[in-house]
């Protein structure tokens, strides 16, 4: 197909963001803002990286932070 979840690591991460989000459990706006930070930290900068990389976005130039 032209688009594939499965090759998109978008997908991967927001697959993990929206699992630590509903294991949360908050069910506010408020209590959401207050949780976002604390999931986005669950992600370092090798794994984003790596992410891109399995899928063939990213030569060999790019480097976690």
């Amino acid at each position: 197909p032209p688009y594939s979840p499965d090759l998109n690591p978008i997908e991967w991460l927001f697959s993990k963001l929206k699992r630590l989000l509903r294991t949360a459990g908050q069910r506010t706006v408020d209590g959401l803002r207050a949780c976002l930070g604390g999931c986005l930290e669950a992600f370092t900068p090798e794994e984003c990286v790596g992410y891109f990389r399995y899928d063939g976005y990213v030569g060999r130039t790019l480097q976690a932070a």
